[in-house]
């Protein structure tokens, strides 16, 4: 029983650091929040899936993004929860869980349950918005809310005091390798306003065509989280290009 308790405060203690860790800002201004560099799995070397994810480590990358792809609400299929199951028993790191499904709420317990620490859904989905936060945050982890680009950013505005995060995609969802829309940067600087505006300390996501070259202009226009995926897994010395992205410097 000892070591059953044991194990049961290492796992807990393992989430409130990350949770520590993730909200530690200076609360308003968006150019003085903590920046995090989110790295998209969807790139990485799956047949040698366990040392790529000892790569991040080394290389002090803070995240883990974990697209999950249906087949329906994106044309493409990705990974599910057995995949997500082993790479959670394979690190420590933040694993930030992006559900591309058509209804999300169905599996968030299920995600949640196999080692998720952020779950993103998109307000395009099927599912009622309010209640899927709700399940997500009944599950004790982190919620947040992704919009298409063409998608108005006012449509989440009423949903930002209850979201720990907003994923704005600078390409449309799907696909891995795809082109930054520089249209998009408008809708993060709405949307780094609106929560600016409303005192609210919520991180803003952005995934897609991430890479040295994109990263000043998403990190200037109000971004603080940057997904990147082949950037990251394709460079000679990836600390070196996570570096560059969080100071939106050409590697």
């Amino acid at each position: 029983m000892r070591n059953k308790y044991y194990i049961i405060i290492v796992y807990g203690f393992r989430k409130i650091c990350y949770r520590l860790v993730f909200l530690r800002r200076v609360y308003g201004r968006s150019d003085k929040l903590d920046k995090y560099i989110s790295a998209s799995v969807l790139s990485a070397d799956m047949l040698d899936l366990g040392n790529e994810i000892r790569k991040l480590e080394k290389s002090g990358i803070d995240m883990l993004h974990f697209d999950v792809m249906d087949g329906i609400f994106v044309n493409n299929i990705t990974f599910g929860l057995p995949v997500l199951q082993q790479v959670r028993k394979a690190t420590d790191m933040f694993l930030d869980v992006h559900l591309m499904i058509a209804d999300p709420i169905k599996y968030v317990k299920r995600f949640a349950d196999f080692g998720a620490d952020l779950i993103s859904f998109h307000i395009e989905s099927k599912s009622d918005v309010s209640e899927t936060i709700r399940a997500i945050k009944d599950c004790g982890i982190k919620a947040a809310l992704a919009i298409k680009p063409g998608t108005p950013s006012e449509e989440v505005y009423k949903y930002l005091p209850y979201l720990d995060m907003v994923l704005v995609m600078t390409v449309e969802p799907g696909f891995g390798g795809q082109s930054f829309i520089p249209e998009t940067l408008e809708k993060i600087r709405d949307v780094r306003n609106m929560i600016i505006k409303l005192g609210l300390n919520t991180d803003l996501e952005v995934d897609g065509g991430i890479n040295a070259k994109t990263a000043h202009s998403v990190i200037e226009a109000g971004a603080n989280v940057l997904v990147s995926g082949s950037y990251l897994f394709a460079a000679d010395d990836m600390k070196t290009a996570a570096i560059a992205l969080k100071e939106g410097t050409v590697c």
